[in-house]
């Protein structure tokens, strides 16, 4: 009887030990995660598509040069995954606000895609002093009537913004002659473009010899316009919930000073970072306003933010 208490006992504990092992097996260890991933997770040469242009100005991709800077970017751009998918969210949010702006002055719809690789469509700052959706020098702002301070600086307000590098870009293209070179313009100055076609006795961008920055933007800026513009084709899934929408706002106006915005927030249920997040312009928590301005304040309609 012993015994066999012993040997069922025996049987027992084999069988736990055979389950157990089977359970570790199908774990999810970082083994198998990596085996996952490679298995799942392949990268693929892409094929740089031979009617790419920019706002309607065919690139030369028969050119050996071209056709290689090219694949460059739209390898790069495709496979920077995460910064791909904060592109797509964030156009969605933007774009319907810079759309009808570039329509109005006659620019072509593709200069969008420049306000992308400029700042990534965020309130970024550059080691020169440039700021905003479309790094918009301090001079260049004021220049354009932009009020640019340390407690105003509507180089951050998109729309105002957006108005300005409108005037810039049609000012390059008359000078220029190209929407290309004037898109160049943007990021080497005009007079620097002017001067290195006139140097090397070009006409042409791609004809060009720039440096590293200036010589990948045109092909930068295409690349993001071909990848947003066929998500599926390079890989990218997401569903339109996913992406990222504009709270509706209202306007309220200001032509007096503002001693504390905190409190000016509370006024309308929400905070001072809300109040922030939809006026980035306003750079201080008060507003000093001497000339009494009259300044356009955008709040958020009621139920996106309330404070309870």
């Amino acid at each position: 009887m012993k015994t066999l208490q012993k040997a069922l006992a025996f049987v027992g504990l084999l069988s736990l030990c055979t389950l157990f092992i089977y359970a570790l097996q199908e774990a999810p260890t970082d083994e198998n995660f990596e085996k996952k991933l490679i298995n799942d997770y392949n990268v693929y040469a892409i094929q740089v598509p031979a009617d790419l242009n920019f706002a309607d100005e065919a690139m030369p991709l028969k050119n050996l040069d071209i056709l290689e800077r090219m694949d460059r970017e739209l390898l790069v751009n495709t496979y920077w995954q995460s910064n791909g998918l904060l592109m797509f969210k964030r156009a969605k949010k933007y774009f319907p606000i810079i759309e009808p702006i570039l329509k109005k002055h006659n620019i072509p719809d593709d200069f969008k895609y420049l306000a992308v690789i400029e700042s990534g469509l965020t309130n970024a700052v550059s080691p020169a002093g440039a700021r905003g959706v479309w790094q918009i020098m301090p001079a260049t702002g004021r220049e354009n009537g932009l009020e640019v301070n340390d407690n105003v600086d509507e180089r951050y307000h998109l729309e105002k913004s957006t108005e300005v590098a409108c005037k810039y870009l049609l000012k390059s293209k008359e000078e220029l002659g190209s929407w290309t070179l004037a898109a160049a313009a943007y990021n080497a100055g005009t007079a620097g473009i002017s001067r290195k076609l006139k140097e090397q006795n070009v006409t042409d961008y791609y004809d060009l010899l720039l440096g590293e920055e200036t010589g990948r933007y045109l092909f930068r800026i295409v690349a993001l316009k071909e990848i947003l513009n066929n998500p599926t084709k390079y890989g990218f899934n997401f569903r339109e919930k996913d992406l990222y929408s504009n709270v509706p706002t209202f306007k309220v106006e200001v032509d007096t000073a503002v001693s504390d915005f905190s409190e000016f927030a509370q006024n309308y249920n929400i905070n001072y970072k809300i109040l922030k997040l939809h006026n980035p312009w306003l750079r201080e928590p008060h507003l000093n306003n001497k000339s009494k301005k009259l300044y356009q304040i955008e709040i958020p309609e009621k139920g996106y933010y309330d404070v309870q």
